[in-house]
């Protein structure tokens, strides 16, 4: 969607069960479709995945979405990540003890270069049972973590954004939601779903350059 007139920039129909994969893909469709050089996406938390926010980053996409918060530490109750203050000019982290957390190693997850971090005084430290149930307190960073970094100092100085969200994307939703009615889509297999989609969205569109330039006016450009 884009934020100005509301109309529906770039869609897709997929049968994948969530969006963490998408956002670059859109993205780059959307910027395609306008034509420009550099694009500010704003998205909800749903989308939020490291590689897509690398992905848009390097396309020249501005991206704004709040971070998911899926600590397994915070549900036992204990420090979450975000405790852990992080300084790239030494590359080491300050644990919520004050304590320094220095590089040890790196590691390879799912294609994922990860660099892991600890301190030694984690074995004698007085609030260590608020921390971690295991020896050390590791804290890891994905090589390319400055660009969440950055991501999440957008979000905190501009706090609107997902204001700006939820007042663009969610009328269409809403909109094609109530004239499809009760029913699911009447199409089967995902090429006629995204044909069915597409229809909706046209119709969407139409009626939001109606009701903008007027009917006559859409005929003339139409005609042109």
């Amino acid at each position: 969607m884009d934020t100005k007139h509301h109309l529906i920039v770039a869609h897709e129909v997929t049968n994948d069960v969530v969006d963490r994969s998408q956002l670059a893909n859109m993205a780059k469709k959307s910027k395609q479709v306008l034509q420009v050089d550099n694009l500010t996406v704003i998205a909800d938390r749903g989308y939020y995945k490291g590689e897509e926010i690398k992905a848009c980053e390097d396309n020249n996409i501005t991206t704004y979405l709040p971070k998911s918060q899926t600590s397994n530490n915070q549900t036992k109750g204990l420090f979450g990540r975000h405790h852990f203050i992080y300084h790239p000019d030494k590359d080491e982290y300050i644990c919520p003890a004050g304590q320094t957390a220095i590089y040890r190693c790196q590691k390879k997850d799912r294609n994922r270069m990860i660099r892991c971090y600890w301190s030694s005084a984690c074995i004698e430290c007085t609030i260590k049972n608020k921390c971690t149930q295991g020896k050390y307190r590791s804290i890891t960073r994905w090589e390319h973590e400055e660009v969440l970094d950055e991501l999440e100092a957008r979000m905190d100085s501009n706090k609107e954004m997902m204001k700006i969200r939820k007042c663009t994307v969610e009328h269409p939703f809403g909109t094609i939601k109530s004239w499809m009615g009760a029913t699911h889509f009447q199409m089967k297999t995902l090429q006629k779903v995204s044909t069915e989609m597409s229809l909706h969205v046209l119709a969407y569109n139409l009626k939001r350059v109606m009701n903008i330039l007027g009917t006559k006016s859409l005929i003339e450009a139409i005609q042109a």
